[in-house]
């Protein structure tokens, strides 16, 4: 914004100073052979001020290549980053959902683990009659089995994480 604001003055005195010595001439140069010959000597300065146009807008083009090629460079930059970043999310997503596994695999491990104990307190306590020591008995055992079934289930490397 700021530079447009300095753009537009410095058009504006351009064209003040034009303005100006259009009248400047008109007023101090009486003859019009010698207004002519005058206007003549602002040749050489028009072709200076042509060929300074010029090579700002060769320069300005070469500034702008280089800032689309630094542009390339980071958007580049920017999307191995963005690769990499998506490897890491999915490698997390795959060890969330294998913890996510061993931890449902480990609560009903301790559940079974619970029923286990209570049908041994049954099994063990001299109060209960003989037809709830047997029921518990067979409990256990499904329980037991039920363990077993899920121990099974897993390899070496999985009975080490739970440990």
């Amino acid at each position: 914004m700021k530079l447009d604001k300095v753009l537009i003055f410095v058009v504006a005195i351009i064209i003040f100073l034009w303005a100006l010595s259009v009248f400047a001439i008109y007023f101090f140069i009486d003859n019009w052979n010698d207004r002519g010959a005058f206007g003549d000597l602002f040749g050489v300065i028009n072709s200076l001020f042509s060929g300074l146009a010029l090579a700002g807008l060769i320069y300005s083009t070469y500034k702008n290549k280089n800032s689309i090629i630094d542009q390339r460079n980071e958007i580049e930059i920017n999307r191995k980053e963005l690769v990499r970043s998506r490897k890491i999310q999915e490698k997390s997503e795959k060890i969330l959902e294998e913890q996510a596994k061993q931890m449902s695999l480990n609560t009903k491990l301790n559940g079974l683990k619970t029923l286990v104990d209570y049908f041994t307190l049954q099994i063990n306590n001299p109060k209960n009659s003989e037809e709830i020591i047997s029921l518990a008995r067979k409990k256990r055992k499904e329980a037991i089995f039920e363990i077993d079934k899920l121990m099974n289930r897993l390899g070496d490397d999985d009975l080490e994480s739970l440990r």
